[in-house]
């Protein structure tokens, strides 16, 4: 699987890691449908580092179309309400 966090970089993940990536993200995804503004930068910021830990970074000379799309480290919670609902950005 290949991930994206725009305006980073590209990393490329296992299969075995899928799951554990849709748990941060459905984490994500109550945090935003609940409102709760408080605990968003908590729990994106754990789903961002985890890609980060567990991929491996995608060279500058390779060119891999991304499975998934994550929004950028500094994204406000008001500009991820849509994004980050129902079904999210991750596929089960």
């Amino acid at each position: 699987m290949i991930v994206r966090i725009s305006g980073e970089d590209q990393y490329r993940l296992a299969d075995d890691d899928a799951a554990r990536l849709n748990e941060l993200e459905n984490a994500v995804v109550a945090i935003v449908e609940g409102g709760r503004e408080d605990g968003f930068a908590e729990a994106f910021g754990t789903l961002l580092d985890y890609v980060r830990e567990h991929g491996t970074a995608v060279g500058d000379d390779e060119i891999e179309t991304s499975d998934v799309i994550l929004p950028p480290s500094d994204v406000s919670f008001a500009e991820v309400g849509r994004e980050f609902t129902g079904e999210g950005l991750i596929p089960d």
